[in-house]
């Protein structure tokens, strides 16, 4: 049994239109079904305004960021075409990606075979790691697409090497070299397959010929990308995306690999199939003019994964970069499908026997034999690849539902400051870059406030910003979000915490969204001497008055001091509640101290703790007991008693009018 040789489509399904037809169908239903349902993210946000601006605006905004301009000149054209709405502007990627999924089947039919094809497609098809990215307004989708693009027009150029095939090329490179600086991995991975095409062939004309037209067409492509080659330098240069403390490579190079092969939803278990799927591809050699067929997929995934862990760039958030490696690995793992259910892994078999002695022609297999391993050969085929798209569906569902795999929900925030602020109320956006998507949904009229100012770190600036923030409006929303880049000391917070009183706080996703009141005049400060435990003292405690209206705001400052000759090593939250008469909860307020910058663990002895909250009064016109008390911090019910066994200390009573 021969391998399939240059053109050669392999054994034929009886209808493969409609099989092509129906994994498409069924790629653009999972991408664009509820692509639009998510909140855009921050990172989406700056998709938009780039699309929003000129052609002229976008390639000089793109200088100052981090990426080249190439897939937002595109979404400004697609923008154009289809709207501002989050369906519209994510389109570009889930088409994009779509096309992926054609060339992915295309690719594997063309060098392997329709069994092949079939597999890769269908892999692509369901990989969560191809769907995310396909419903993300941002260039990862479509660099993905001009890699296969690559790889598929290379196969071409190598089967009937030509000008023009050698033109389109060069097309696409330059296209795939605008959109991210990731894609020269994967003209590493181009080049070594070509090495591998030339070392094969006996040098001739014609091979000089193909030698010269694949140099030239990337050598047309770094010419048309030497204008942005300068910027590029510098964008990459002073990239801050590097981890502080490198990854040991072994281990993310098999965090990378896991994720191409299973995606990054949850699968089932039995995760060794898709492994030994691509061992079968990876063994069973072609014959000697098609080495170069047999080193695509396994270039392809390997070598950008190589590198890319080799100069350590590597970090958890930066496996996108890899995007473009998934269908080769798709690819790779159809091979593998492809081998067994052609039975050529028998070929394996008999090279081996050769190999070591035992020549296949002196014990050939009896009918029966050849007929019995055929068909289990098949079927182990077929049932792995039914595994594999079965775990890669089983992890469908949480793209949806897995928390991890949700973004930043930007439209509920907007929409919760909208109903809740009214005049004289200021919103900070921590991380300036957070300022795009948030005015992408909030129409409101209150000031917004990104903080910190500029591109460098500036506390005494930050903070002095802030306290003219708590001076001049009465209510504050703090939307936080990359404190530890561009805010890494916590300026903004601690200034407010120091400044305003925090009546609430709440997660949408990895964005925390902080209500604050600035300050109203105490009315007096109580001592308290209230014991907690065996070293927590609340010494004295000030509130705002004891009778208030609806709209307003109960603030309470409370004093802590531990009683101990070493600090704690137990973390524990304060809770402030006002109950009803019943004893019934009807407010609540719980944190860690100072709004959760200064934890209990942090506090020294006798050295007094401010600790500031406030509660929003928007309840009924009742009178309402306040009460404080403490928790650790993973167990709310585990309360902290005081010196009479209660577990909580009565603040005041409160009158709502």
């Amino acid at each position: 049994m021969s391998d399939a040789m240059p053109g050669s489509r392999g054994r034929q399904f009886p209808s493969i239109v409609v099989v092509i037809v129906l994994l498409l169908l069924a790629a653009a239903g999972l991408r664009i079904g509820g692509i639009g349902d998510q909140s855009l993210w921050h990172d989406e946000g700056n998709s938009y305004v780039q699309a929003t601006r000129t052609p002229g605006a976008i390639v000089e905004n793109a200088a100052r960021d981090i990426h080249p301009p190439g897939y937002y000149l595109l979404l400004a054209g697609w923008r154009v075409l289809t709207g501002d709405s989050e369906t519209a502007l994510r389109l570009l990627s889930a088409f994009a990606s779509i096309i992926t999924v054609a060339l992915a089947f295309a690719l594997g039919r063309r060098l392997y075979g329709d069994t092949a094809g079939l597999a890769a497609g269908a892999i692509t098809t369901l990989h969560s790691f191809s769907l995310y990215y396909a419903a993300e307004a941002r260039m990862y989708a479509l660099l993905a697409l001009w890699v296969t693009l690559g790889f598929w027009l290379l196969t071409l150029f190598l089967a009937r090497p030509s000008g023009r095939g050698a033109l389109i090329l060069a097309l696409v490179t330059i296209a795939g070299l605008y959109t991210h600086y990731a894609y020269p991995l994967f003209m590493l991975a181009q080049g070594a397959v070509v090495l591998l095409y030339l070392v094969y062939r006996r040098p001739d004309r014609a091979w000089l010929r193909t030698l010269a037209l694949y140099v030239g067409a990337n050598a047309l492509a770094l010419l048309a990308f030497a204008p942005w080659l300068p910027t590029a330098l510098v964008q990459i240069g002073s990239w801050t995306g590097l981890p502080t403390t490198p990854i040991p490579p072994i281990e993310a190079f098999a965090a990378l690999l896991r994720v191409l092969l299973f995606g990054i939803a949850p699968t089932l278990e039995a995760q060794s199939i898709p492994l030994i799927l691509m061992l079968f591809g990876a063994l069973t050699l072609p014959t000697h003019r098609d080495h170069w067929r047999w080193l695509i997929p396994i270039a392809w995934t390997l070598l950008p994964l190589v590198i890319f862990v080799g100069i350590g760039a590597y970090q958890p958030d930066d496996t996108k970069l890899m995007l473009p490696a998934q269908a080769g690995a798709a690819l790779w793992i159809g091979r593998g499908v492809w081998v067994l259910w052609t039975g050529r892994a028998l070929v394996v078999r008999d090279r081996l026997r050769h190999l070591t002695g035992r020549a296949a022609g002196g014990n050939p297999d009896s009918p029966r034999r050849a007929l019995i391993l055929t068909v289990g050969l098949k079927l182990a085929a077929a049932l792995s690849l039914v595994w594999v798209l079965l775990a890669l569906a089983n992890g469908l569902g949480a793209l949806r539902t897995d928390p991890a795999l949700q973004r930043a929900d930007y439209r509920q925030i907007a929409a919760d400051i909208s109903a809740a602020s009214r005049p004289g109320d200021s919103i900070i956006l921590t991380a300036p870059n957070q300022q795009e998507v948030f005015r992408y949904y909030y129409r409101g009229s209150a000031p917004v406030h990104p903080l910190p100012e500029g591109l460098n770190v500036d506390d005494a600036a930050t903070a002095s910003a802030v306290a003219q923030i708590v001076q001049r409006y009465e209510r504050i929303f703090a939307v936080f979000w990359g404190e530890s880049e561009r805010d890494p000391n916590r300026i903004v917070e601690t200034t407010l915490d120091s400044g305003a009183f925090e009546i609430a706080d709440r997660w949408y996703g990895d964005v925390r969204l902080a209500r604050y009141v600035t300050p109203d005049t105490m009315t007096q400060t109580i001592r308290s001497g209230a014991r907690f435990g065996e070293s927590i003292v609340l010494e004295a405690y000030a509130l705002n008055g004891d009778s208030f209206s609806a709209s307003d705001a109960l603030q309470v400052e409370l004093t802590w001091r531990l009683d101990a000759d070493a600090p704690l090593t137990t973390r524990y939250k304060v809770f402030l509640q006002l109950l009803r008469p019943d004893g019934t909860l009807a407010a609540q307020r719980d944190s860690e101290p100072g709004g959760g910058t200064a934890p209990t663990t942090t506090w020294q002895p006798g050295v007094p703790v401010t600790d500031r909250g406030a509660l929003a009064l928007e309840l009924d016109a009742e009178r309402y007991t306040l009460i404080v008390g403490l928790y650790p911090i993973d167990h709310p019910s585990a309360r902290l008693l005081t010196a009479d066994g209660g577990d909580h200390v009565v603040l005041a009573m409160i009158a709502v009018r």
